[in-house]
């Protein structure tokens, strides 16, 4: 097993104490939003042998298996993040792998360079995703049904969003969200500064099912992404509750700190509170306009004690052991490559022993035993 020293990227976003606090030390006072484990280009875990995209990259078949290379090519197919959101993230969708490899190949055709800022698909990769709460964990997920978006619009009392309202109440469903957004997408921000803050003031002074939104405002003012999230499903997750996102899925996080996992791609396509760039045209083009559950998810026990955390994709596979103090030791070995992260406790995984927050890299096949009192997360993928 190899130990891994992972990055914590400083994004804006980030909480400045939730990720300290579960690492056990001082906070430095700087945003700590995201722990990348994985062999991701941009931020690669490192390891005694050398980072562990140059480790794979040298053997693939020894550390990932010979059916992972054969199903995903010789990398990683997956990231592993510890996620710790003090401030609402943009609202965003991905899209999925067809979109994806079409949506790549146009700007690298046009010569749209990947770093640029207007450009939207990094890679030619779908970009799943699963988030776990390991706190209270708030998000929004999916479209509300258009009429219960109208109620909430309605309930705020500001005349000028009753033309939204009113689309709201027409039919079919899916017009009427697609409508809705790009009016939305499309106004004047200048114009629409005065509905936001208004909207705004009302979610503070209803609270309730409101508070969420006058949260957002409060971090994103006059942004029209305020009222577009209200035609979203609010979400509270509670620590050992999860939600997957597909593509095409709306979906913005709050608050809270999680276990996150996704397959490897930075493609995202942005809706609305961000300073960056939106893709209007190409953003309608991803987005499911269909009013859905946000289907919160509990995990699956087995027998040997794993809760698995069912998915319909194949790139990752994430599950969850709670070791009692006194416990049976668990054979995790496993053909295919794993990452294995403890969040609470103490968990000694073959000769590591990990505290929160910290993490090894098994190649496939290697011999994953883990005993002790904690939390581990496991991280793998179905080949």
């Amino acid at each position: 097993m190899d130990r891994l020293d992972n990055t914590v990227r400083p994004y804006a976003w980030g909480s400045t104490t939730a990720i300290p606090r579960l690492l056990g030390v001082e906070p430095t006072g700087e945003p700590q939003a995201e722990m990348w484990m994985g062999a991701h280009p941009g931020a690669p875990s490192r390891t005694a042998r050398g980072t562990l995209a140059e480790v794979i990259a040298a053997a693939p078949e020894r550390e990932l298996g010979a059916a992972a290379v054969a199903k995903f090519g010789p990398r990683l197919p997956f990231l592993l993040k510890l996620l710790a959101a003090g401030a609402p993230l943009s609202l965003q969708v991905h899209p999925d792998l067809e979109q994806a490899r079409q949506g790549y190949a146009d700007e690298e055709r046009r010569g749209i360079p990947v770093d640029a800022p207007h450009r939207n698909y990094k890679d030619a990769n779908h970009k799943p995703e699963l988030i776990c709460a390991l706190t209270e964990f708030d998000g929004l997920c999916g479209f509300r049904d258009p009429a219960h978006a109208a109620d909430l619009l309605a309930g705020l009392g500001v005349d000028s969003l009753k033309p939204y309202v009113d689309l709201l109440h027409a039919h079919p469903e899916d017009a009427a969200l697609r409508e809705v957004l790009t009016a939305l997408l499309g106004a004047d921000r200048e114009e629409t500064a005065h509905t936001v803050a208004e909207a705004a003031a009302a979610c503070d002074r209803l609270g309730g099912d409101y508070a969420p939104y006058a949260g957002i405002a409060h971090h994103y003012p006059g942004d029209p992404g305020v009222i577009a999230a209200m035609l979203l499903n609010h979400v509270r997750l509670q620590p050992g509750e999860a939600l997957y996102l597909g593509a095409g899925v709306p979906h913005a996080y709050l608050s809270g700190l999680g276990v996150e996992i996704m397959a490897n791609s930075d493609n995202v396509l942005r809706c609305g509170l961000t300073p960056k760039h939106v893709d209007v045209p190409e953003l309608l083009r991803i987005v499911r306009f269909e009013a859905s559950d946000p289907g919160v998810l509990r995990p699956e026990a087995s027998p040997d004690g794993e809760e698995v955390y069912e998915t319909p994709i194949d790139e990752f596979r994430l599950s969850r052991y709670v070791l009692p103090a006194g416990g049976a030791a668990h054979d995790l070995t496993r053909s295919t490559p794993q990452i294995l992260l403890c969040t609470a406790g103490t968990v000694r995984a073959g000769d590591q022993e990990l505290t929160p927050g910290q993490s090894v890299f098994v190649p496939a096949g290697e011999r994953a035993e883990v005993s002790g009192a904690g939390t581990l997360f496991r991280a793998t993928v179905i080949a």
